[in-house]
Order: structure tokens, then C-alpha cells, then sequence
């Protein structure tokens, strides 16, 4: 039997052309995270800040009125709820974070302490005009809360004028 080699030298050239095995491709870097640019500074002016969203609604209660402002009518962001019996409104922030808030109208700015997220007003204070009269919008501001910039409506006056009798 006669045995016949191969030459060796064909085959580890063709050997050689067979690509190595490749790596995956690494995955791509996943994006960037941006956080979200800061809020605009306010203006200078309040009276050209944005509006805190929100209606204000009206409502008659066994014991006086209610003006609650807010995108929901079970949880108003501001009330101001008058008691005919002590002829008070109290000015309620079920949010308040600071012992005191100020107001500012077109014509006043004055500061009131709160208790328990309200402060009592008697319904002839200047101030329950001045919010309502306030051309168009006042703001409420406490320290480290952003302001709330609310529209001068007719359901404030009127809880006033309920108030009043």
C-alpha cells in the first residue's frame, strides 16, 4: 500500500484565510443624561410672574362661604373661608411650610402669621379689598415655597361681602 502525502503547505495557506474569530461589537454608550435646564429666573416684577394654575370656585356652607382656588375642587391650593357668626376670614394654605406669609396686591404688601396652615382675618380688613381688587392677580409668598400668583376674582369678594352681611 503506497501512502500519499498530502503537501502540508497548500492547506496552512488556506488555513490562513480563514478570518480568526471576531469580538462583538461593544454597545454603544448609552446617551447622555441631561438634566433639565433650571427654571427661568422671576421677573423683577411680580406682576409679570406666570400664573399658578388653577380656577377659584364658590361655594355656600351652613356657616358662611368658601373661595378655593386650585386644578381641583377637593384640593384647593388657597381657601379663603368666612365664618358669618364672627364675621372672620381666614386666609387657609393647607401647604404652608412658614410661620408667616406675605401678600402683595397692586396697592399693599403686608405679611400675616399663620397657625396651623391659616390666618384669621376680621371681614373688614383693607387687605381682603386690596386682593380683590388687585388688578388683576396677588401673589402669596413664604419662604422656601415658590410664590403663588392667583387671579383677583369675583369669588373673593363676594366671601368678603358674605362676611360683611
Amino acid at each position: 500500500m503506497r501512502l500519499h502525502l498530502v503537501p502540508l503547505a497548500p492547506l496552512m495557506v488556506l488555513a490562513a484565510c480563514v478570518p480568526a474569530p471576531r469580538e462583538a461589537p461593544p454597545a454603544p454608550a448609552p446617551p447622555p443624561v441631561v438634566a433639565p435646564p433650571p427654571p427661568a429666573p422671576l421677573a423683577t416684577d411680580w406682576r409679570d410672574w406666570p400664573k399658578t394654575p388653577g380656577d377659584w370656585r364658590y361655594r355656600q356652607t351652613p356657616t358662611g362661604s368658601i373661595a378655593s382656588f386650585g386644578t381641583s375642587a377637593t384640593a384647593p391650593i388657597v381657601s379663603l373661608r368666612c365664618e358669618t357668626a364672627t364675621r372672620r376670614i381666614a386666609l387657609v394654605l393647607p401647604g404652608a411650610i412658614s410661620p408667616t406669609v406675605t401678600i402683595r396686591t397692586s396697592t399693599m404688601r403686608r405679611s400675616l402669621p399663620m397657625q396651623g396652615g391659616q390666618s384669621v382675618l376680621a371681614a373688614t380688613d383693607p387687605l381682603l379689598d386690596a386682593i380683590g381688587f388687585s388688578r388683576g392677580r396677588f401673589v402669596i409668598e413664604q419662604a422656601g415655597a415658590a410664590p403663588l400668583v392667583l387671579p383677583a376674582w369675583a369669588e373673593i369678594e363676594r366671601v368678603t361681602e358674605d362676611c360683611r352681611g
